[in-house]
């Protein structure tokens, strides 16, 4: 009889710690769920987030708890500013329907960003046809400036492989002119509350879209400027071309083509 009684409180005792821990392992494979959401959804803001920002300031702000301002990553730097963009774009862009026009552009895009990031460069926005990008201007990169002119070259032979799909098609081929400075400027997340950009800023960029707007004048497709001529790799294959002024520029800019 006491026997019966001390199995019975003993089952009694083992069903509510078997109870006890199923509940414990609900408690676990919810929190477990709840984790892996939250794993996806941080991923999923840091593919955001680095559209507007490199993944280096992302990582920067996560890790130290920043709220994102110009305040937290601005920083001046000497970079190099590449700026890039379509010859005869308004013409073309008369001319085909605008879902052909869209679909051209982002191939061109595409493959001119890859060029970019193959080179240690940063795309910074897409100015209409235009593409502003920067090398050494998210960490120090004492090759900046040959990265950016190997850049240049790979995004002429990027252009002249999608050229040969393009005519394949039966659709104009494009033709690029790309401006390349180095120089002083303001590094870091630049905008408004409800926007904001990673960005540099400064004469540095202004003088690269100039130099660009100078490739139509000189008939080349890559001009660098003289303070960039003088940090570069001497392999490079440059031709002077003779200066011209531009504007916003007191002295006539001296440039040389790339030649390869």
């Amino acid at each position: 009889m006491i026997r019966g009684a001390l199995v019975g409180a003993a089952l009694i005792v083992l069903a509510a710690l078997a109870g006890a821990l199923y509940q414990q392992w609900r408690r676990a494979a919810g929190l477990r769920l709840q984790l892996d959401a939250a794993t996806l959804e941080l991923q999923q803001l840091q593919v955001a987030c680095s559209r507007l920002a490199p993944a280096g300031v992302v990582q920067r702000l996560v890790a130290d708890g920043t709220t994102p301002s110009a305040e937290a990553t601005a920083e001046r730097k000497v970079a190099t500013a590449l700026f890039a963009d379509l010859v005869g774009y308004t013409a073309m862009s008369e001319r085909l329907e605008p879902a052909v026009l869209a679909r051209v552009l982002n191939g061109y895009f595409q493959r001119m960003s890859d060029a970019i990031h193959q080179h240690r460069g940063h795309v910074s926005t897409f100015l209409g046809d235009g593409i502003l990008a920067y090398f050494g201007a998210i960490q120090p990169n004492p090759w900046q400036c040959d990265d950016a002119v190997r850049a240049a070259l790979a995004m002429r032979a990027a252009l002249e492989a999608y050229n040969v799909e393009l005519t394949a098609e039966g659709l104009p081929a494009l033709a690029l002119g790309v401006g390349i400075h180095r120089g002083p400027g303001l590094a870091g997340l630049i905008g408004a509350r409800e926007r904001m950009e990673y960005g540099f800023v400064g004469s540095t960029v202004n003088l690269a879209a100039r130099v660009q707007g100078l490739t139509r004048v000189h008939q080349v497709d890559i001009l660098v400027t003289e303070a960039l001529r003088a940090e570069l790799d001497p392999h490079f294959v440059l031709t002077p071309m003779p200066p011209e002024t531009v504007k916003g520029i007191v002295e006539a800019v001296v440039t040389y083509a790339v030649k390869g």
